[in-house]
């Protein structure tokens, strides 16, 4: 592995489009670097404020080796790109983080079969590759259960609550009869995410750990610091690293678990890049999760992460103009709450269209904030239909 940093001036490639690249390319940008961006949309979010679009399939390898061609590395936007795309980058530049990380977490069973036999703790699952297997599984593990698809699923995406047995086929039909994982149902007290870096040398930081609300499925709030006491959150820091050493990361990754009643720690998912509740680094942090996934794979020293404030972040989705437009001068009444849009074309029910952040004296205090702030935009624009 090359430790030669790669400086400004230098021009990152980007695998992906969306929000998270965009929020990527500011950082990148800011700090003097171009970025190109692939993917098979044009006028994407990333490429919006890219120096150059490449619109390609992910399958068209000659489009690929000519893109990996014109960067000194290539990173990730989201994790669902195919393995042979980032192999053909692999061969013709830096890939960071590798395509092993990539192929182990994009799949929701080789992501938990790496974790239970690495040791690290999980909620009760098992491997599902019919309608008979699933209905002996349910057996195994009890229920509820939730059944998923095992490959290329996120926010809720792929997946089912099975409540009986007796609904086995259903589920199976429900999710296109393939490769899937069933979980048990566990009764937990909270959600909770750890957003850190590694680098080339193995230098990790972390944000702390975050506390997370979810709305069907779909990440809603998430608080930074998260309410849980220092042992715990010692913990998942500790779980955090071992999985990033493990997985030799180089880059941004977020583990993120669900806390039992009894104080137990379980990890749910990973994720090989900047996640959705490390959004709020953007404002609260010395250094995003964005700038620090650009120093990593440019094999550049990792920067502080300190808390400015606390904070708390607020998704925005489509489902938000469905009167129109929302008010955005009602959330810019709230002077301690950032406004994020991320340039989609379309909203549409819950497609992630944005955030707030908000900065308080708590993180209590600054998740009461971004909420008003979100209905006030939503009450505006039920009052104006």
């Amino acid at each position: 592995m090359s430790l030669e940093p790669i400086l400004p001036g230098s021009t990152i490639g980007v695998l992906g489009s969306g929000q998270l690249g965009r929020m990527f390319t500011i950082a990148a940008r800011r700090m003097g670097y171009r970025v190109h961006t692939f993917s098979p949309e044009t006028d994407t979010p990333t490429g919006q404020v890219a120096d150059q679009e490449v619109t390609a399939s992910y399958e068209d390898l000659d489009a690929v080796k000519k893109f990996a061609e014109g960067v000194q590395v290539v990173t990730f936007e989201f994790e669902n790109v195919p393995a042979d795309t980032a192999s053909v980058c692999a061969e013709h530049t830096l890939v960071r983080p590798n395509g092993t990380v990539l192929h182990i977490t994009q799949h929701r069973l080789r992501e938990k079969q790496f974790l239970m036999r690495s040791g690290f703790p999980l909620v009760p699952f098992r491997k599902v590759s019919s309608s008979a297997e699933l209905e002996t599984a349910l057996k195994e593990i009890g229920v509820p259960a939730i059944l998923k698809t095992a490959g290329f699923g996120y926010d809720g995406k792929g997946q089912v609550r099975v409540d009986a047995v007796e609904d086995a086929a259903a589920a199976w039909a429900s999710i296109g009869e393939q490769e899937a994982v069933l979980e048990k149902r566990v009764d937990f007290q909270k959600e909770l995410s750890v957003v850190a870096a590694r680098s080339v040398r193995g230098e990790f930081v972390h944000y702390g750990v975050l506390e997370n609300a979810h709305h069907n499925s779909i990440l809603d709030v998430t608080m930074a610091p998260a309410n849980v006491k220092s042992n715990i959150a010692q913990k998942a820091v500790d779980l955090a690293r071992q999985v990033m050493d493990e997985l030799d990361v180089v880059g941004v990754l977020c583990v993120e678990f669900f806390l039992s009643w009894d104080g137990q720690l379980r990890i749910n998912e990973l994720a090989p890049r900047p996640h959705n509740s490390g959004h709020f680094t953007f404002d609260a942090s010395v250094t995003s999760q964005f700038e620090q996934q650009l120093r990593a794979v440019c094999g550049l020293p990792l920067g502080a992460t300190d808390l400015l404030r606390p904070a708390a972040m607020a998704n925005l989705l489509g489902d938000m103009w469905d009167n129109g437009e929302p008010d955005w001068a009602a959330a810019a009444m709230f002077p301690n709450v950032k406004i994020h849009v991320y340039g989609k074309l379309q909203p549409r029910p819950g497609r992630k269209m944005g955030h707030l952040t908000a900065l308080a004296s708590t993180s209590a205090a600054a998740k009461g904030t971004v909420l008003a702030a979100r209905k006030a935009m939503l009450r505006r624009v039920e009052e104006q239909g």
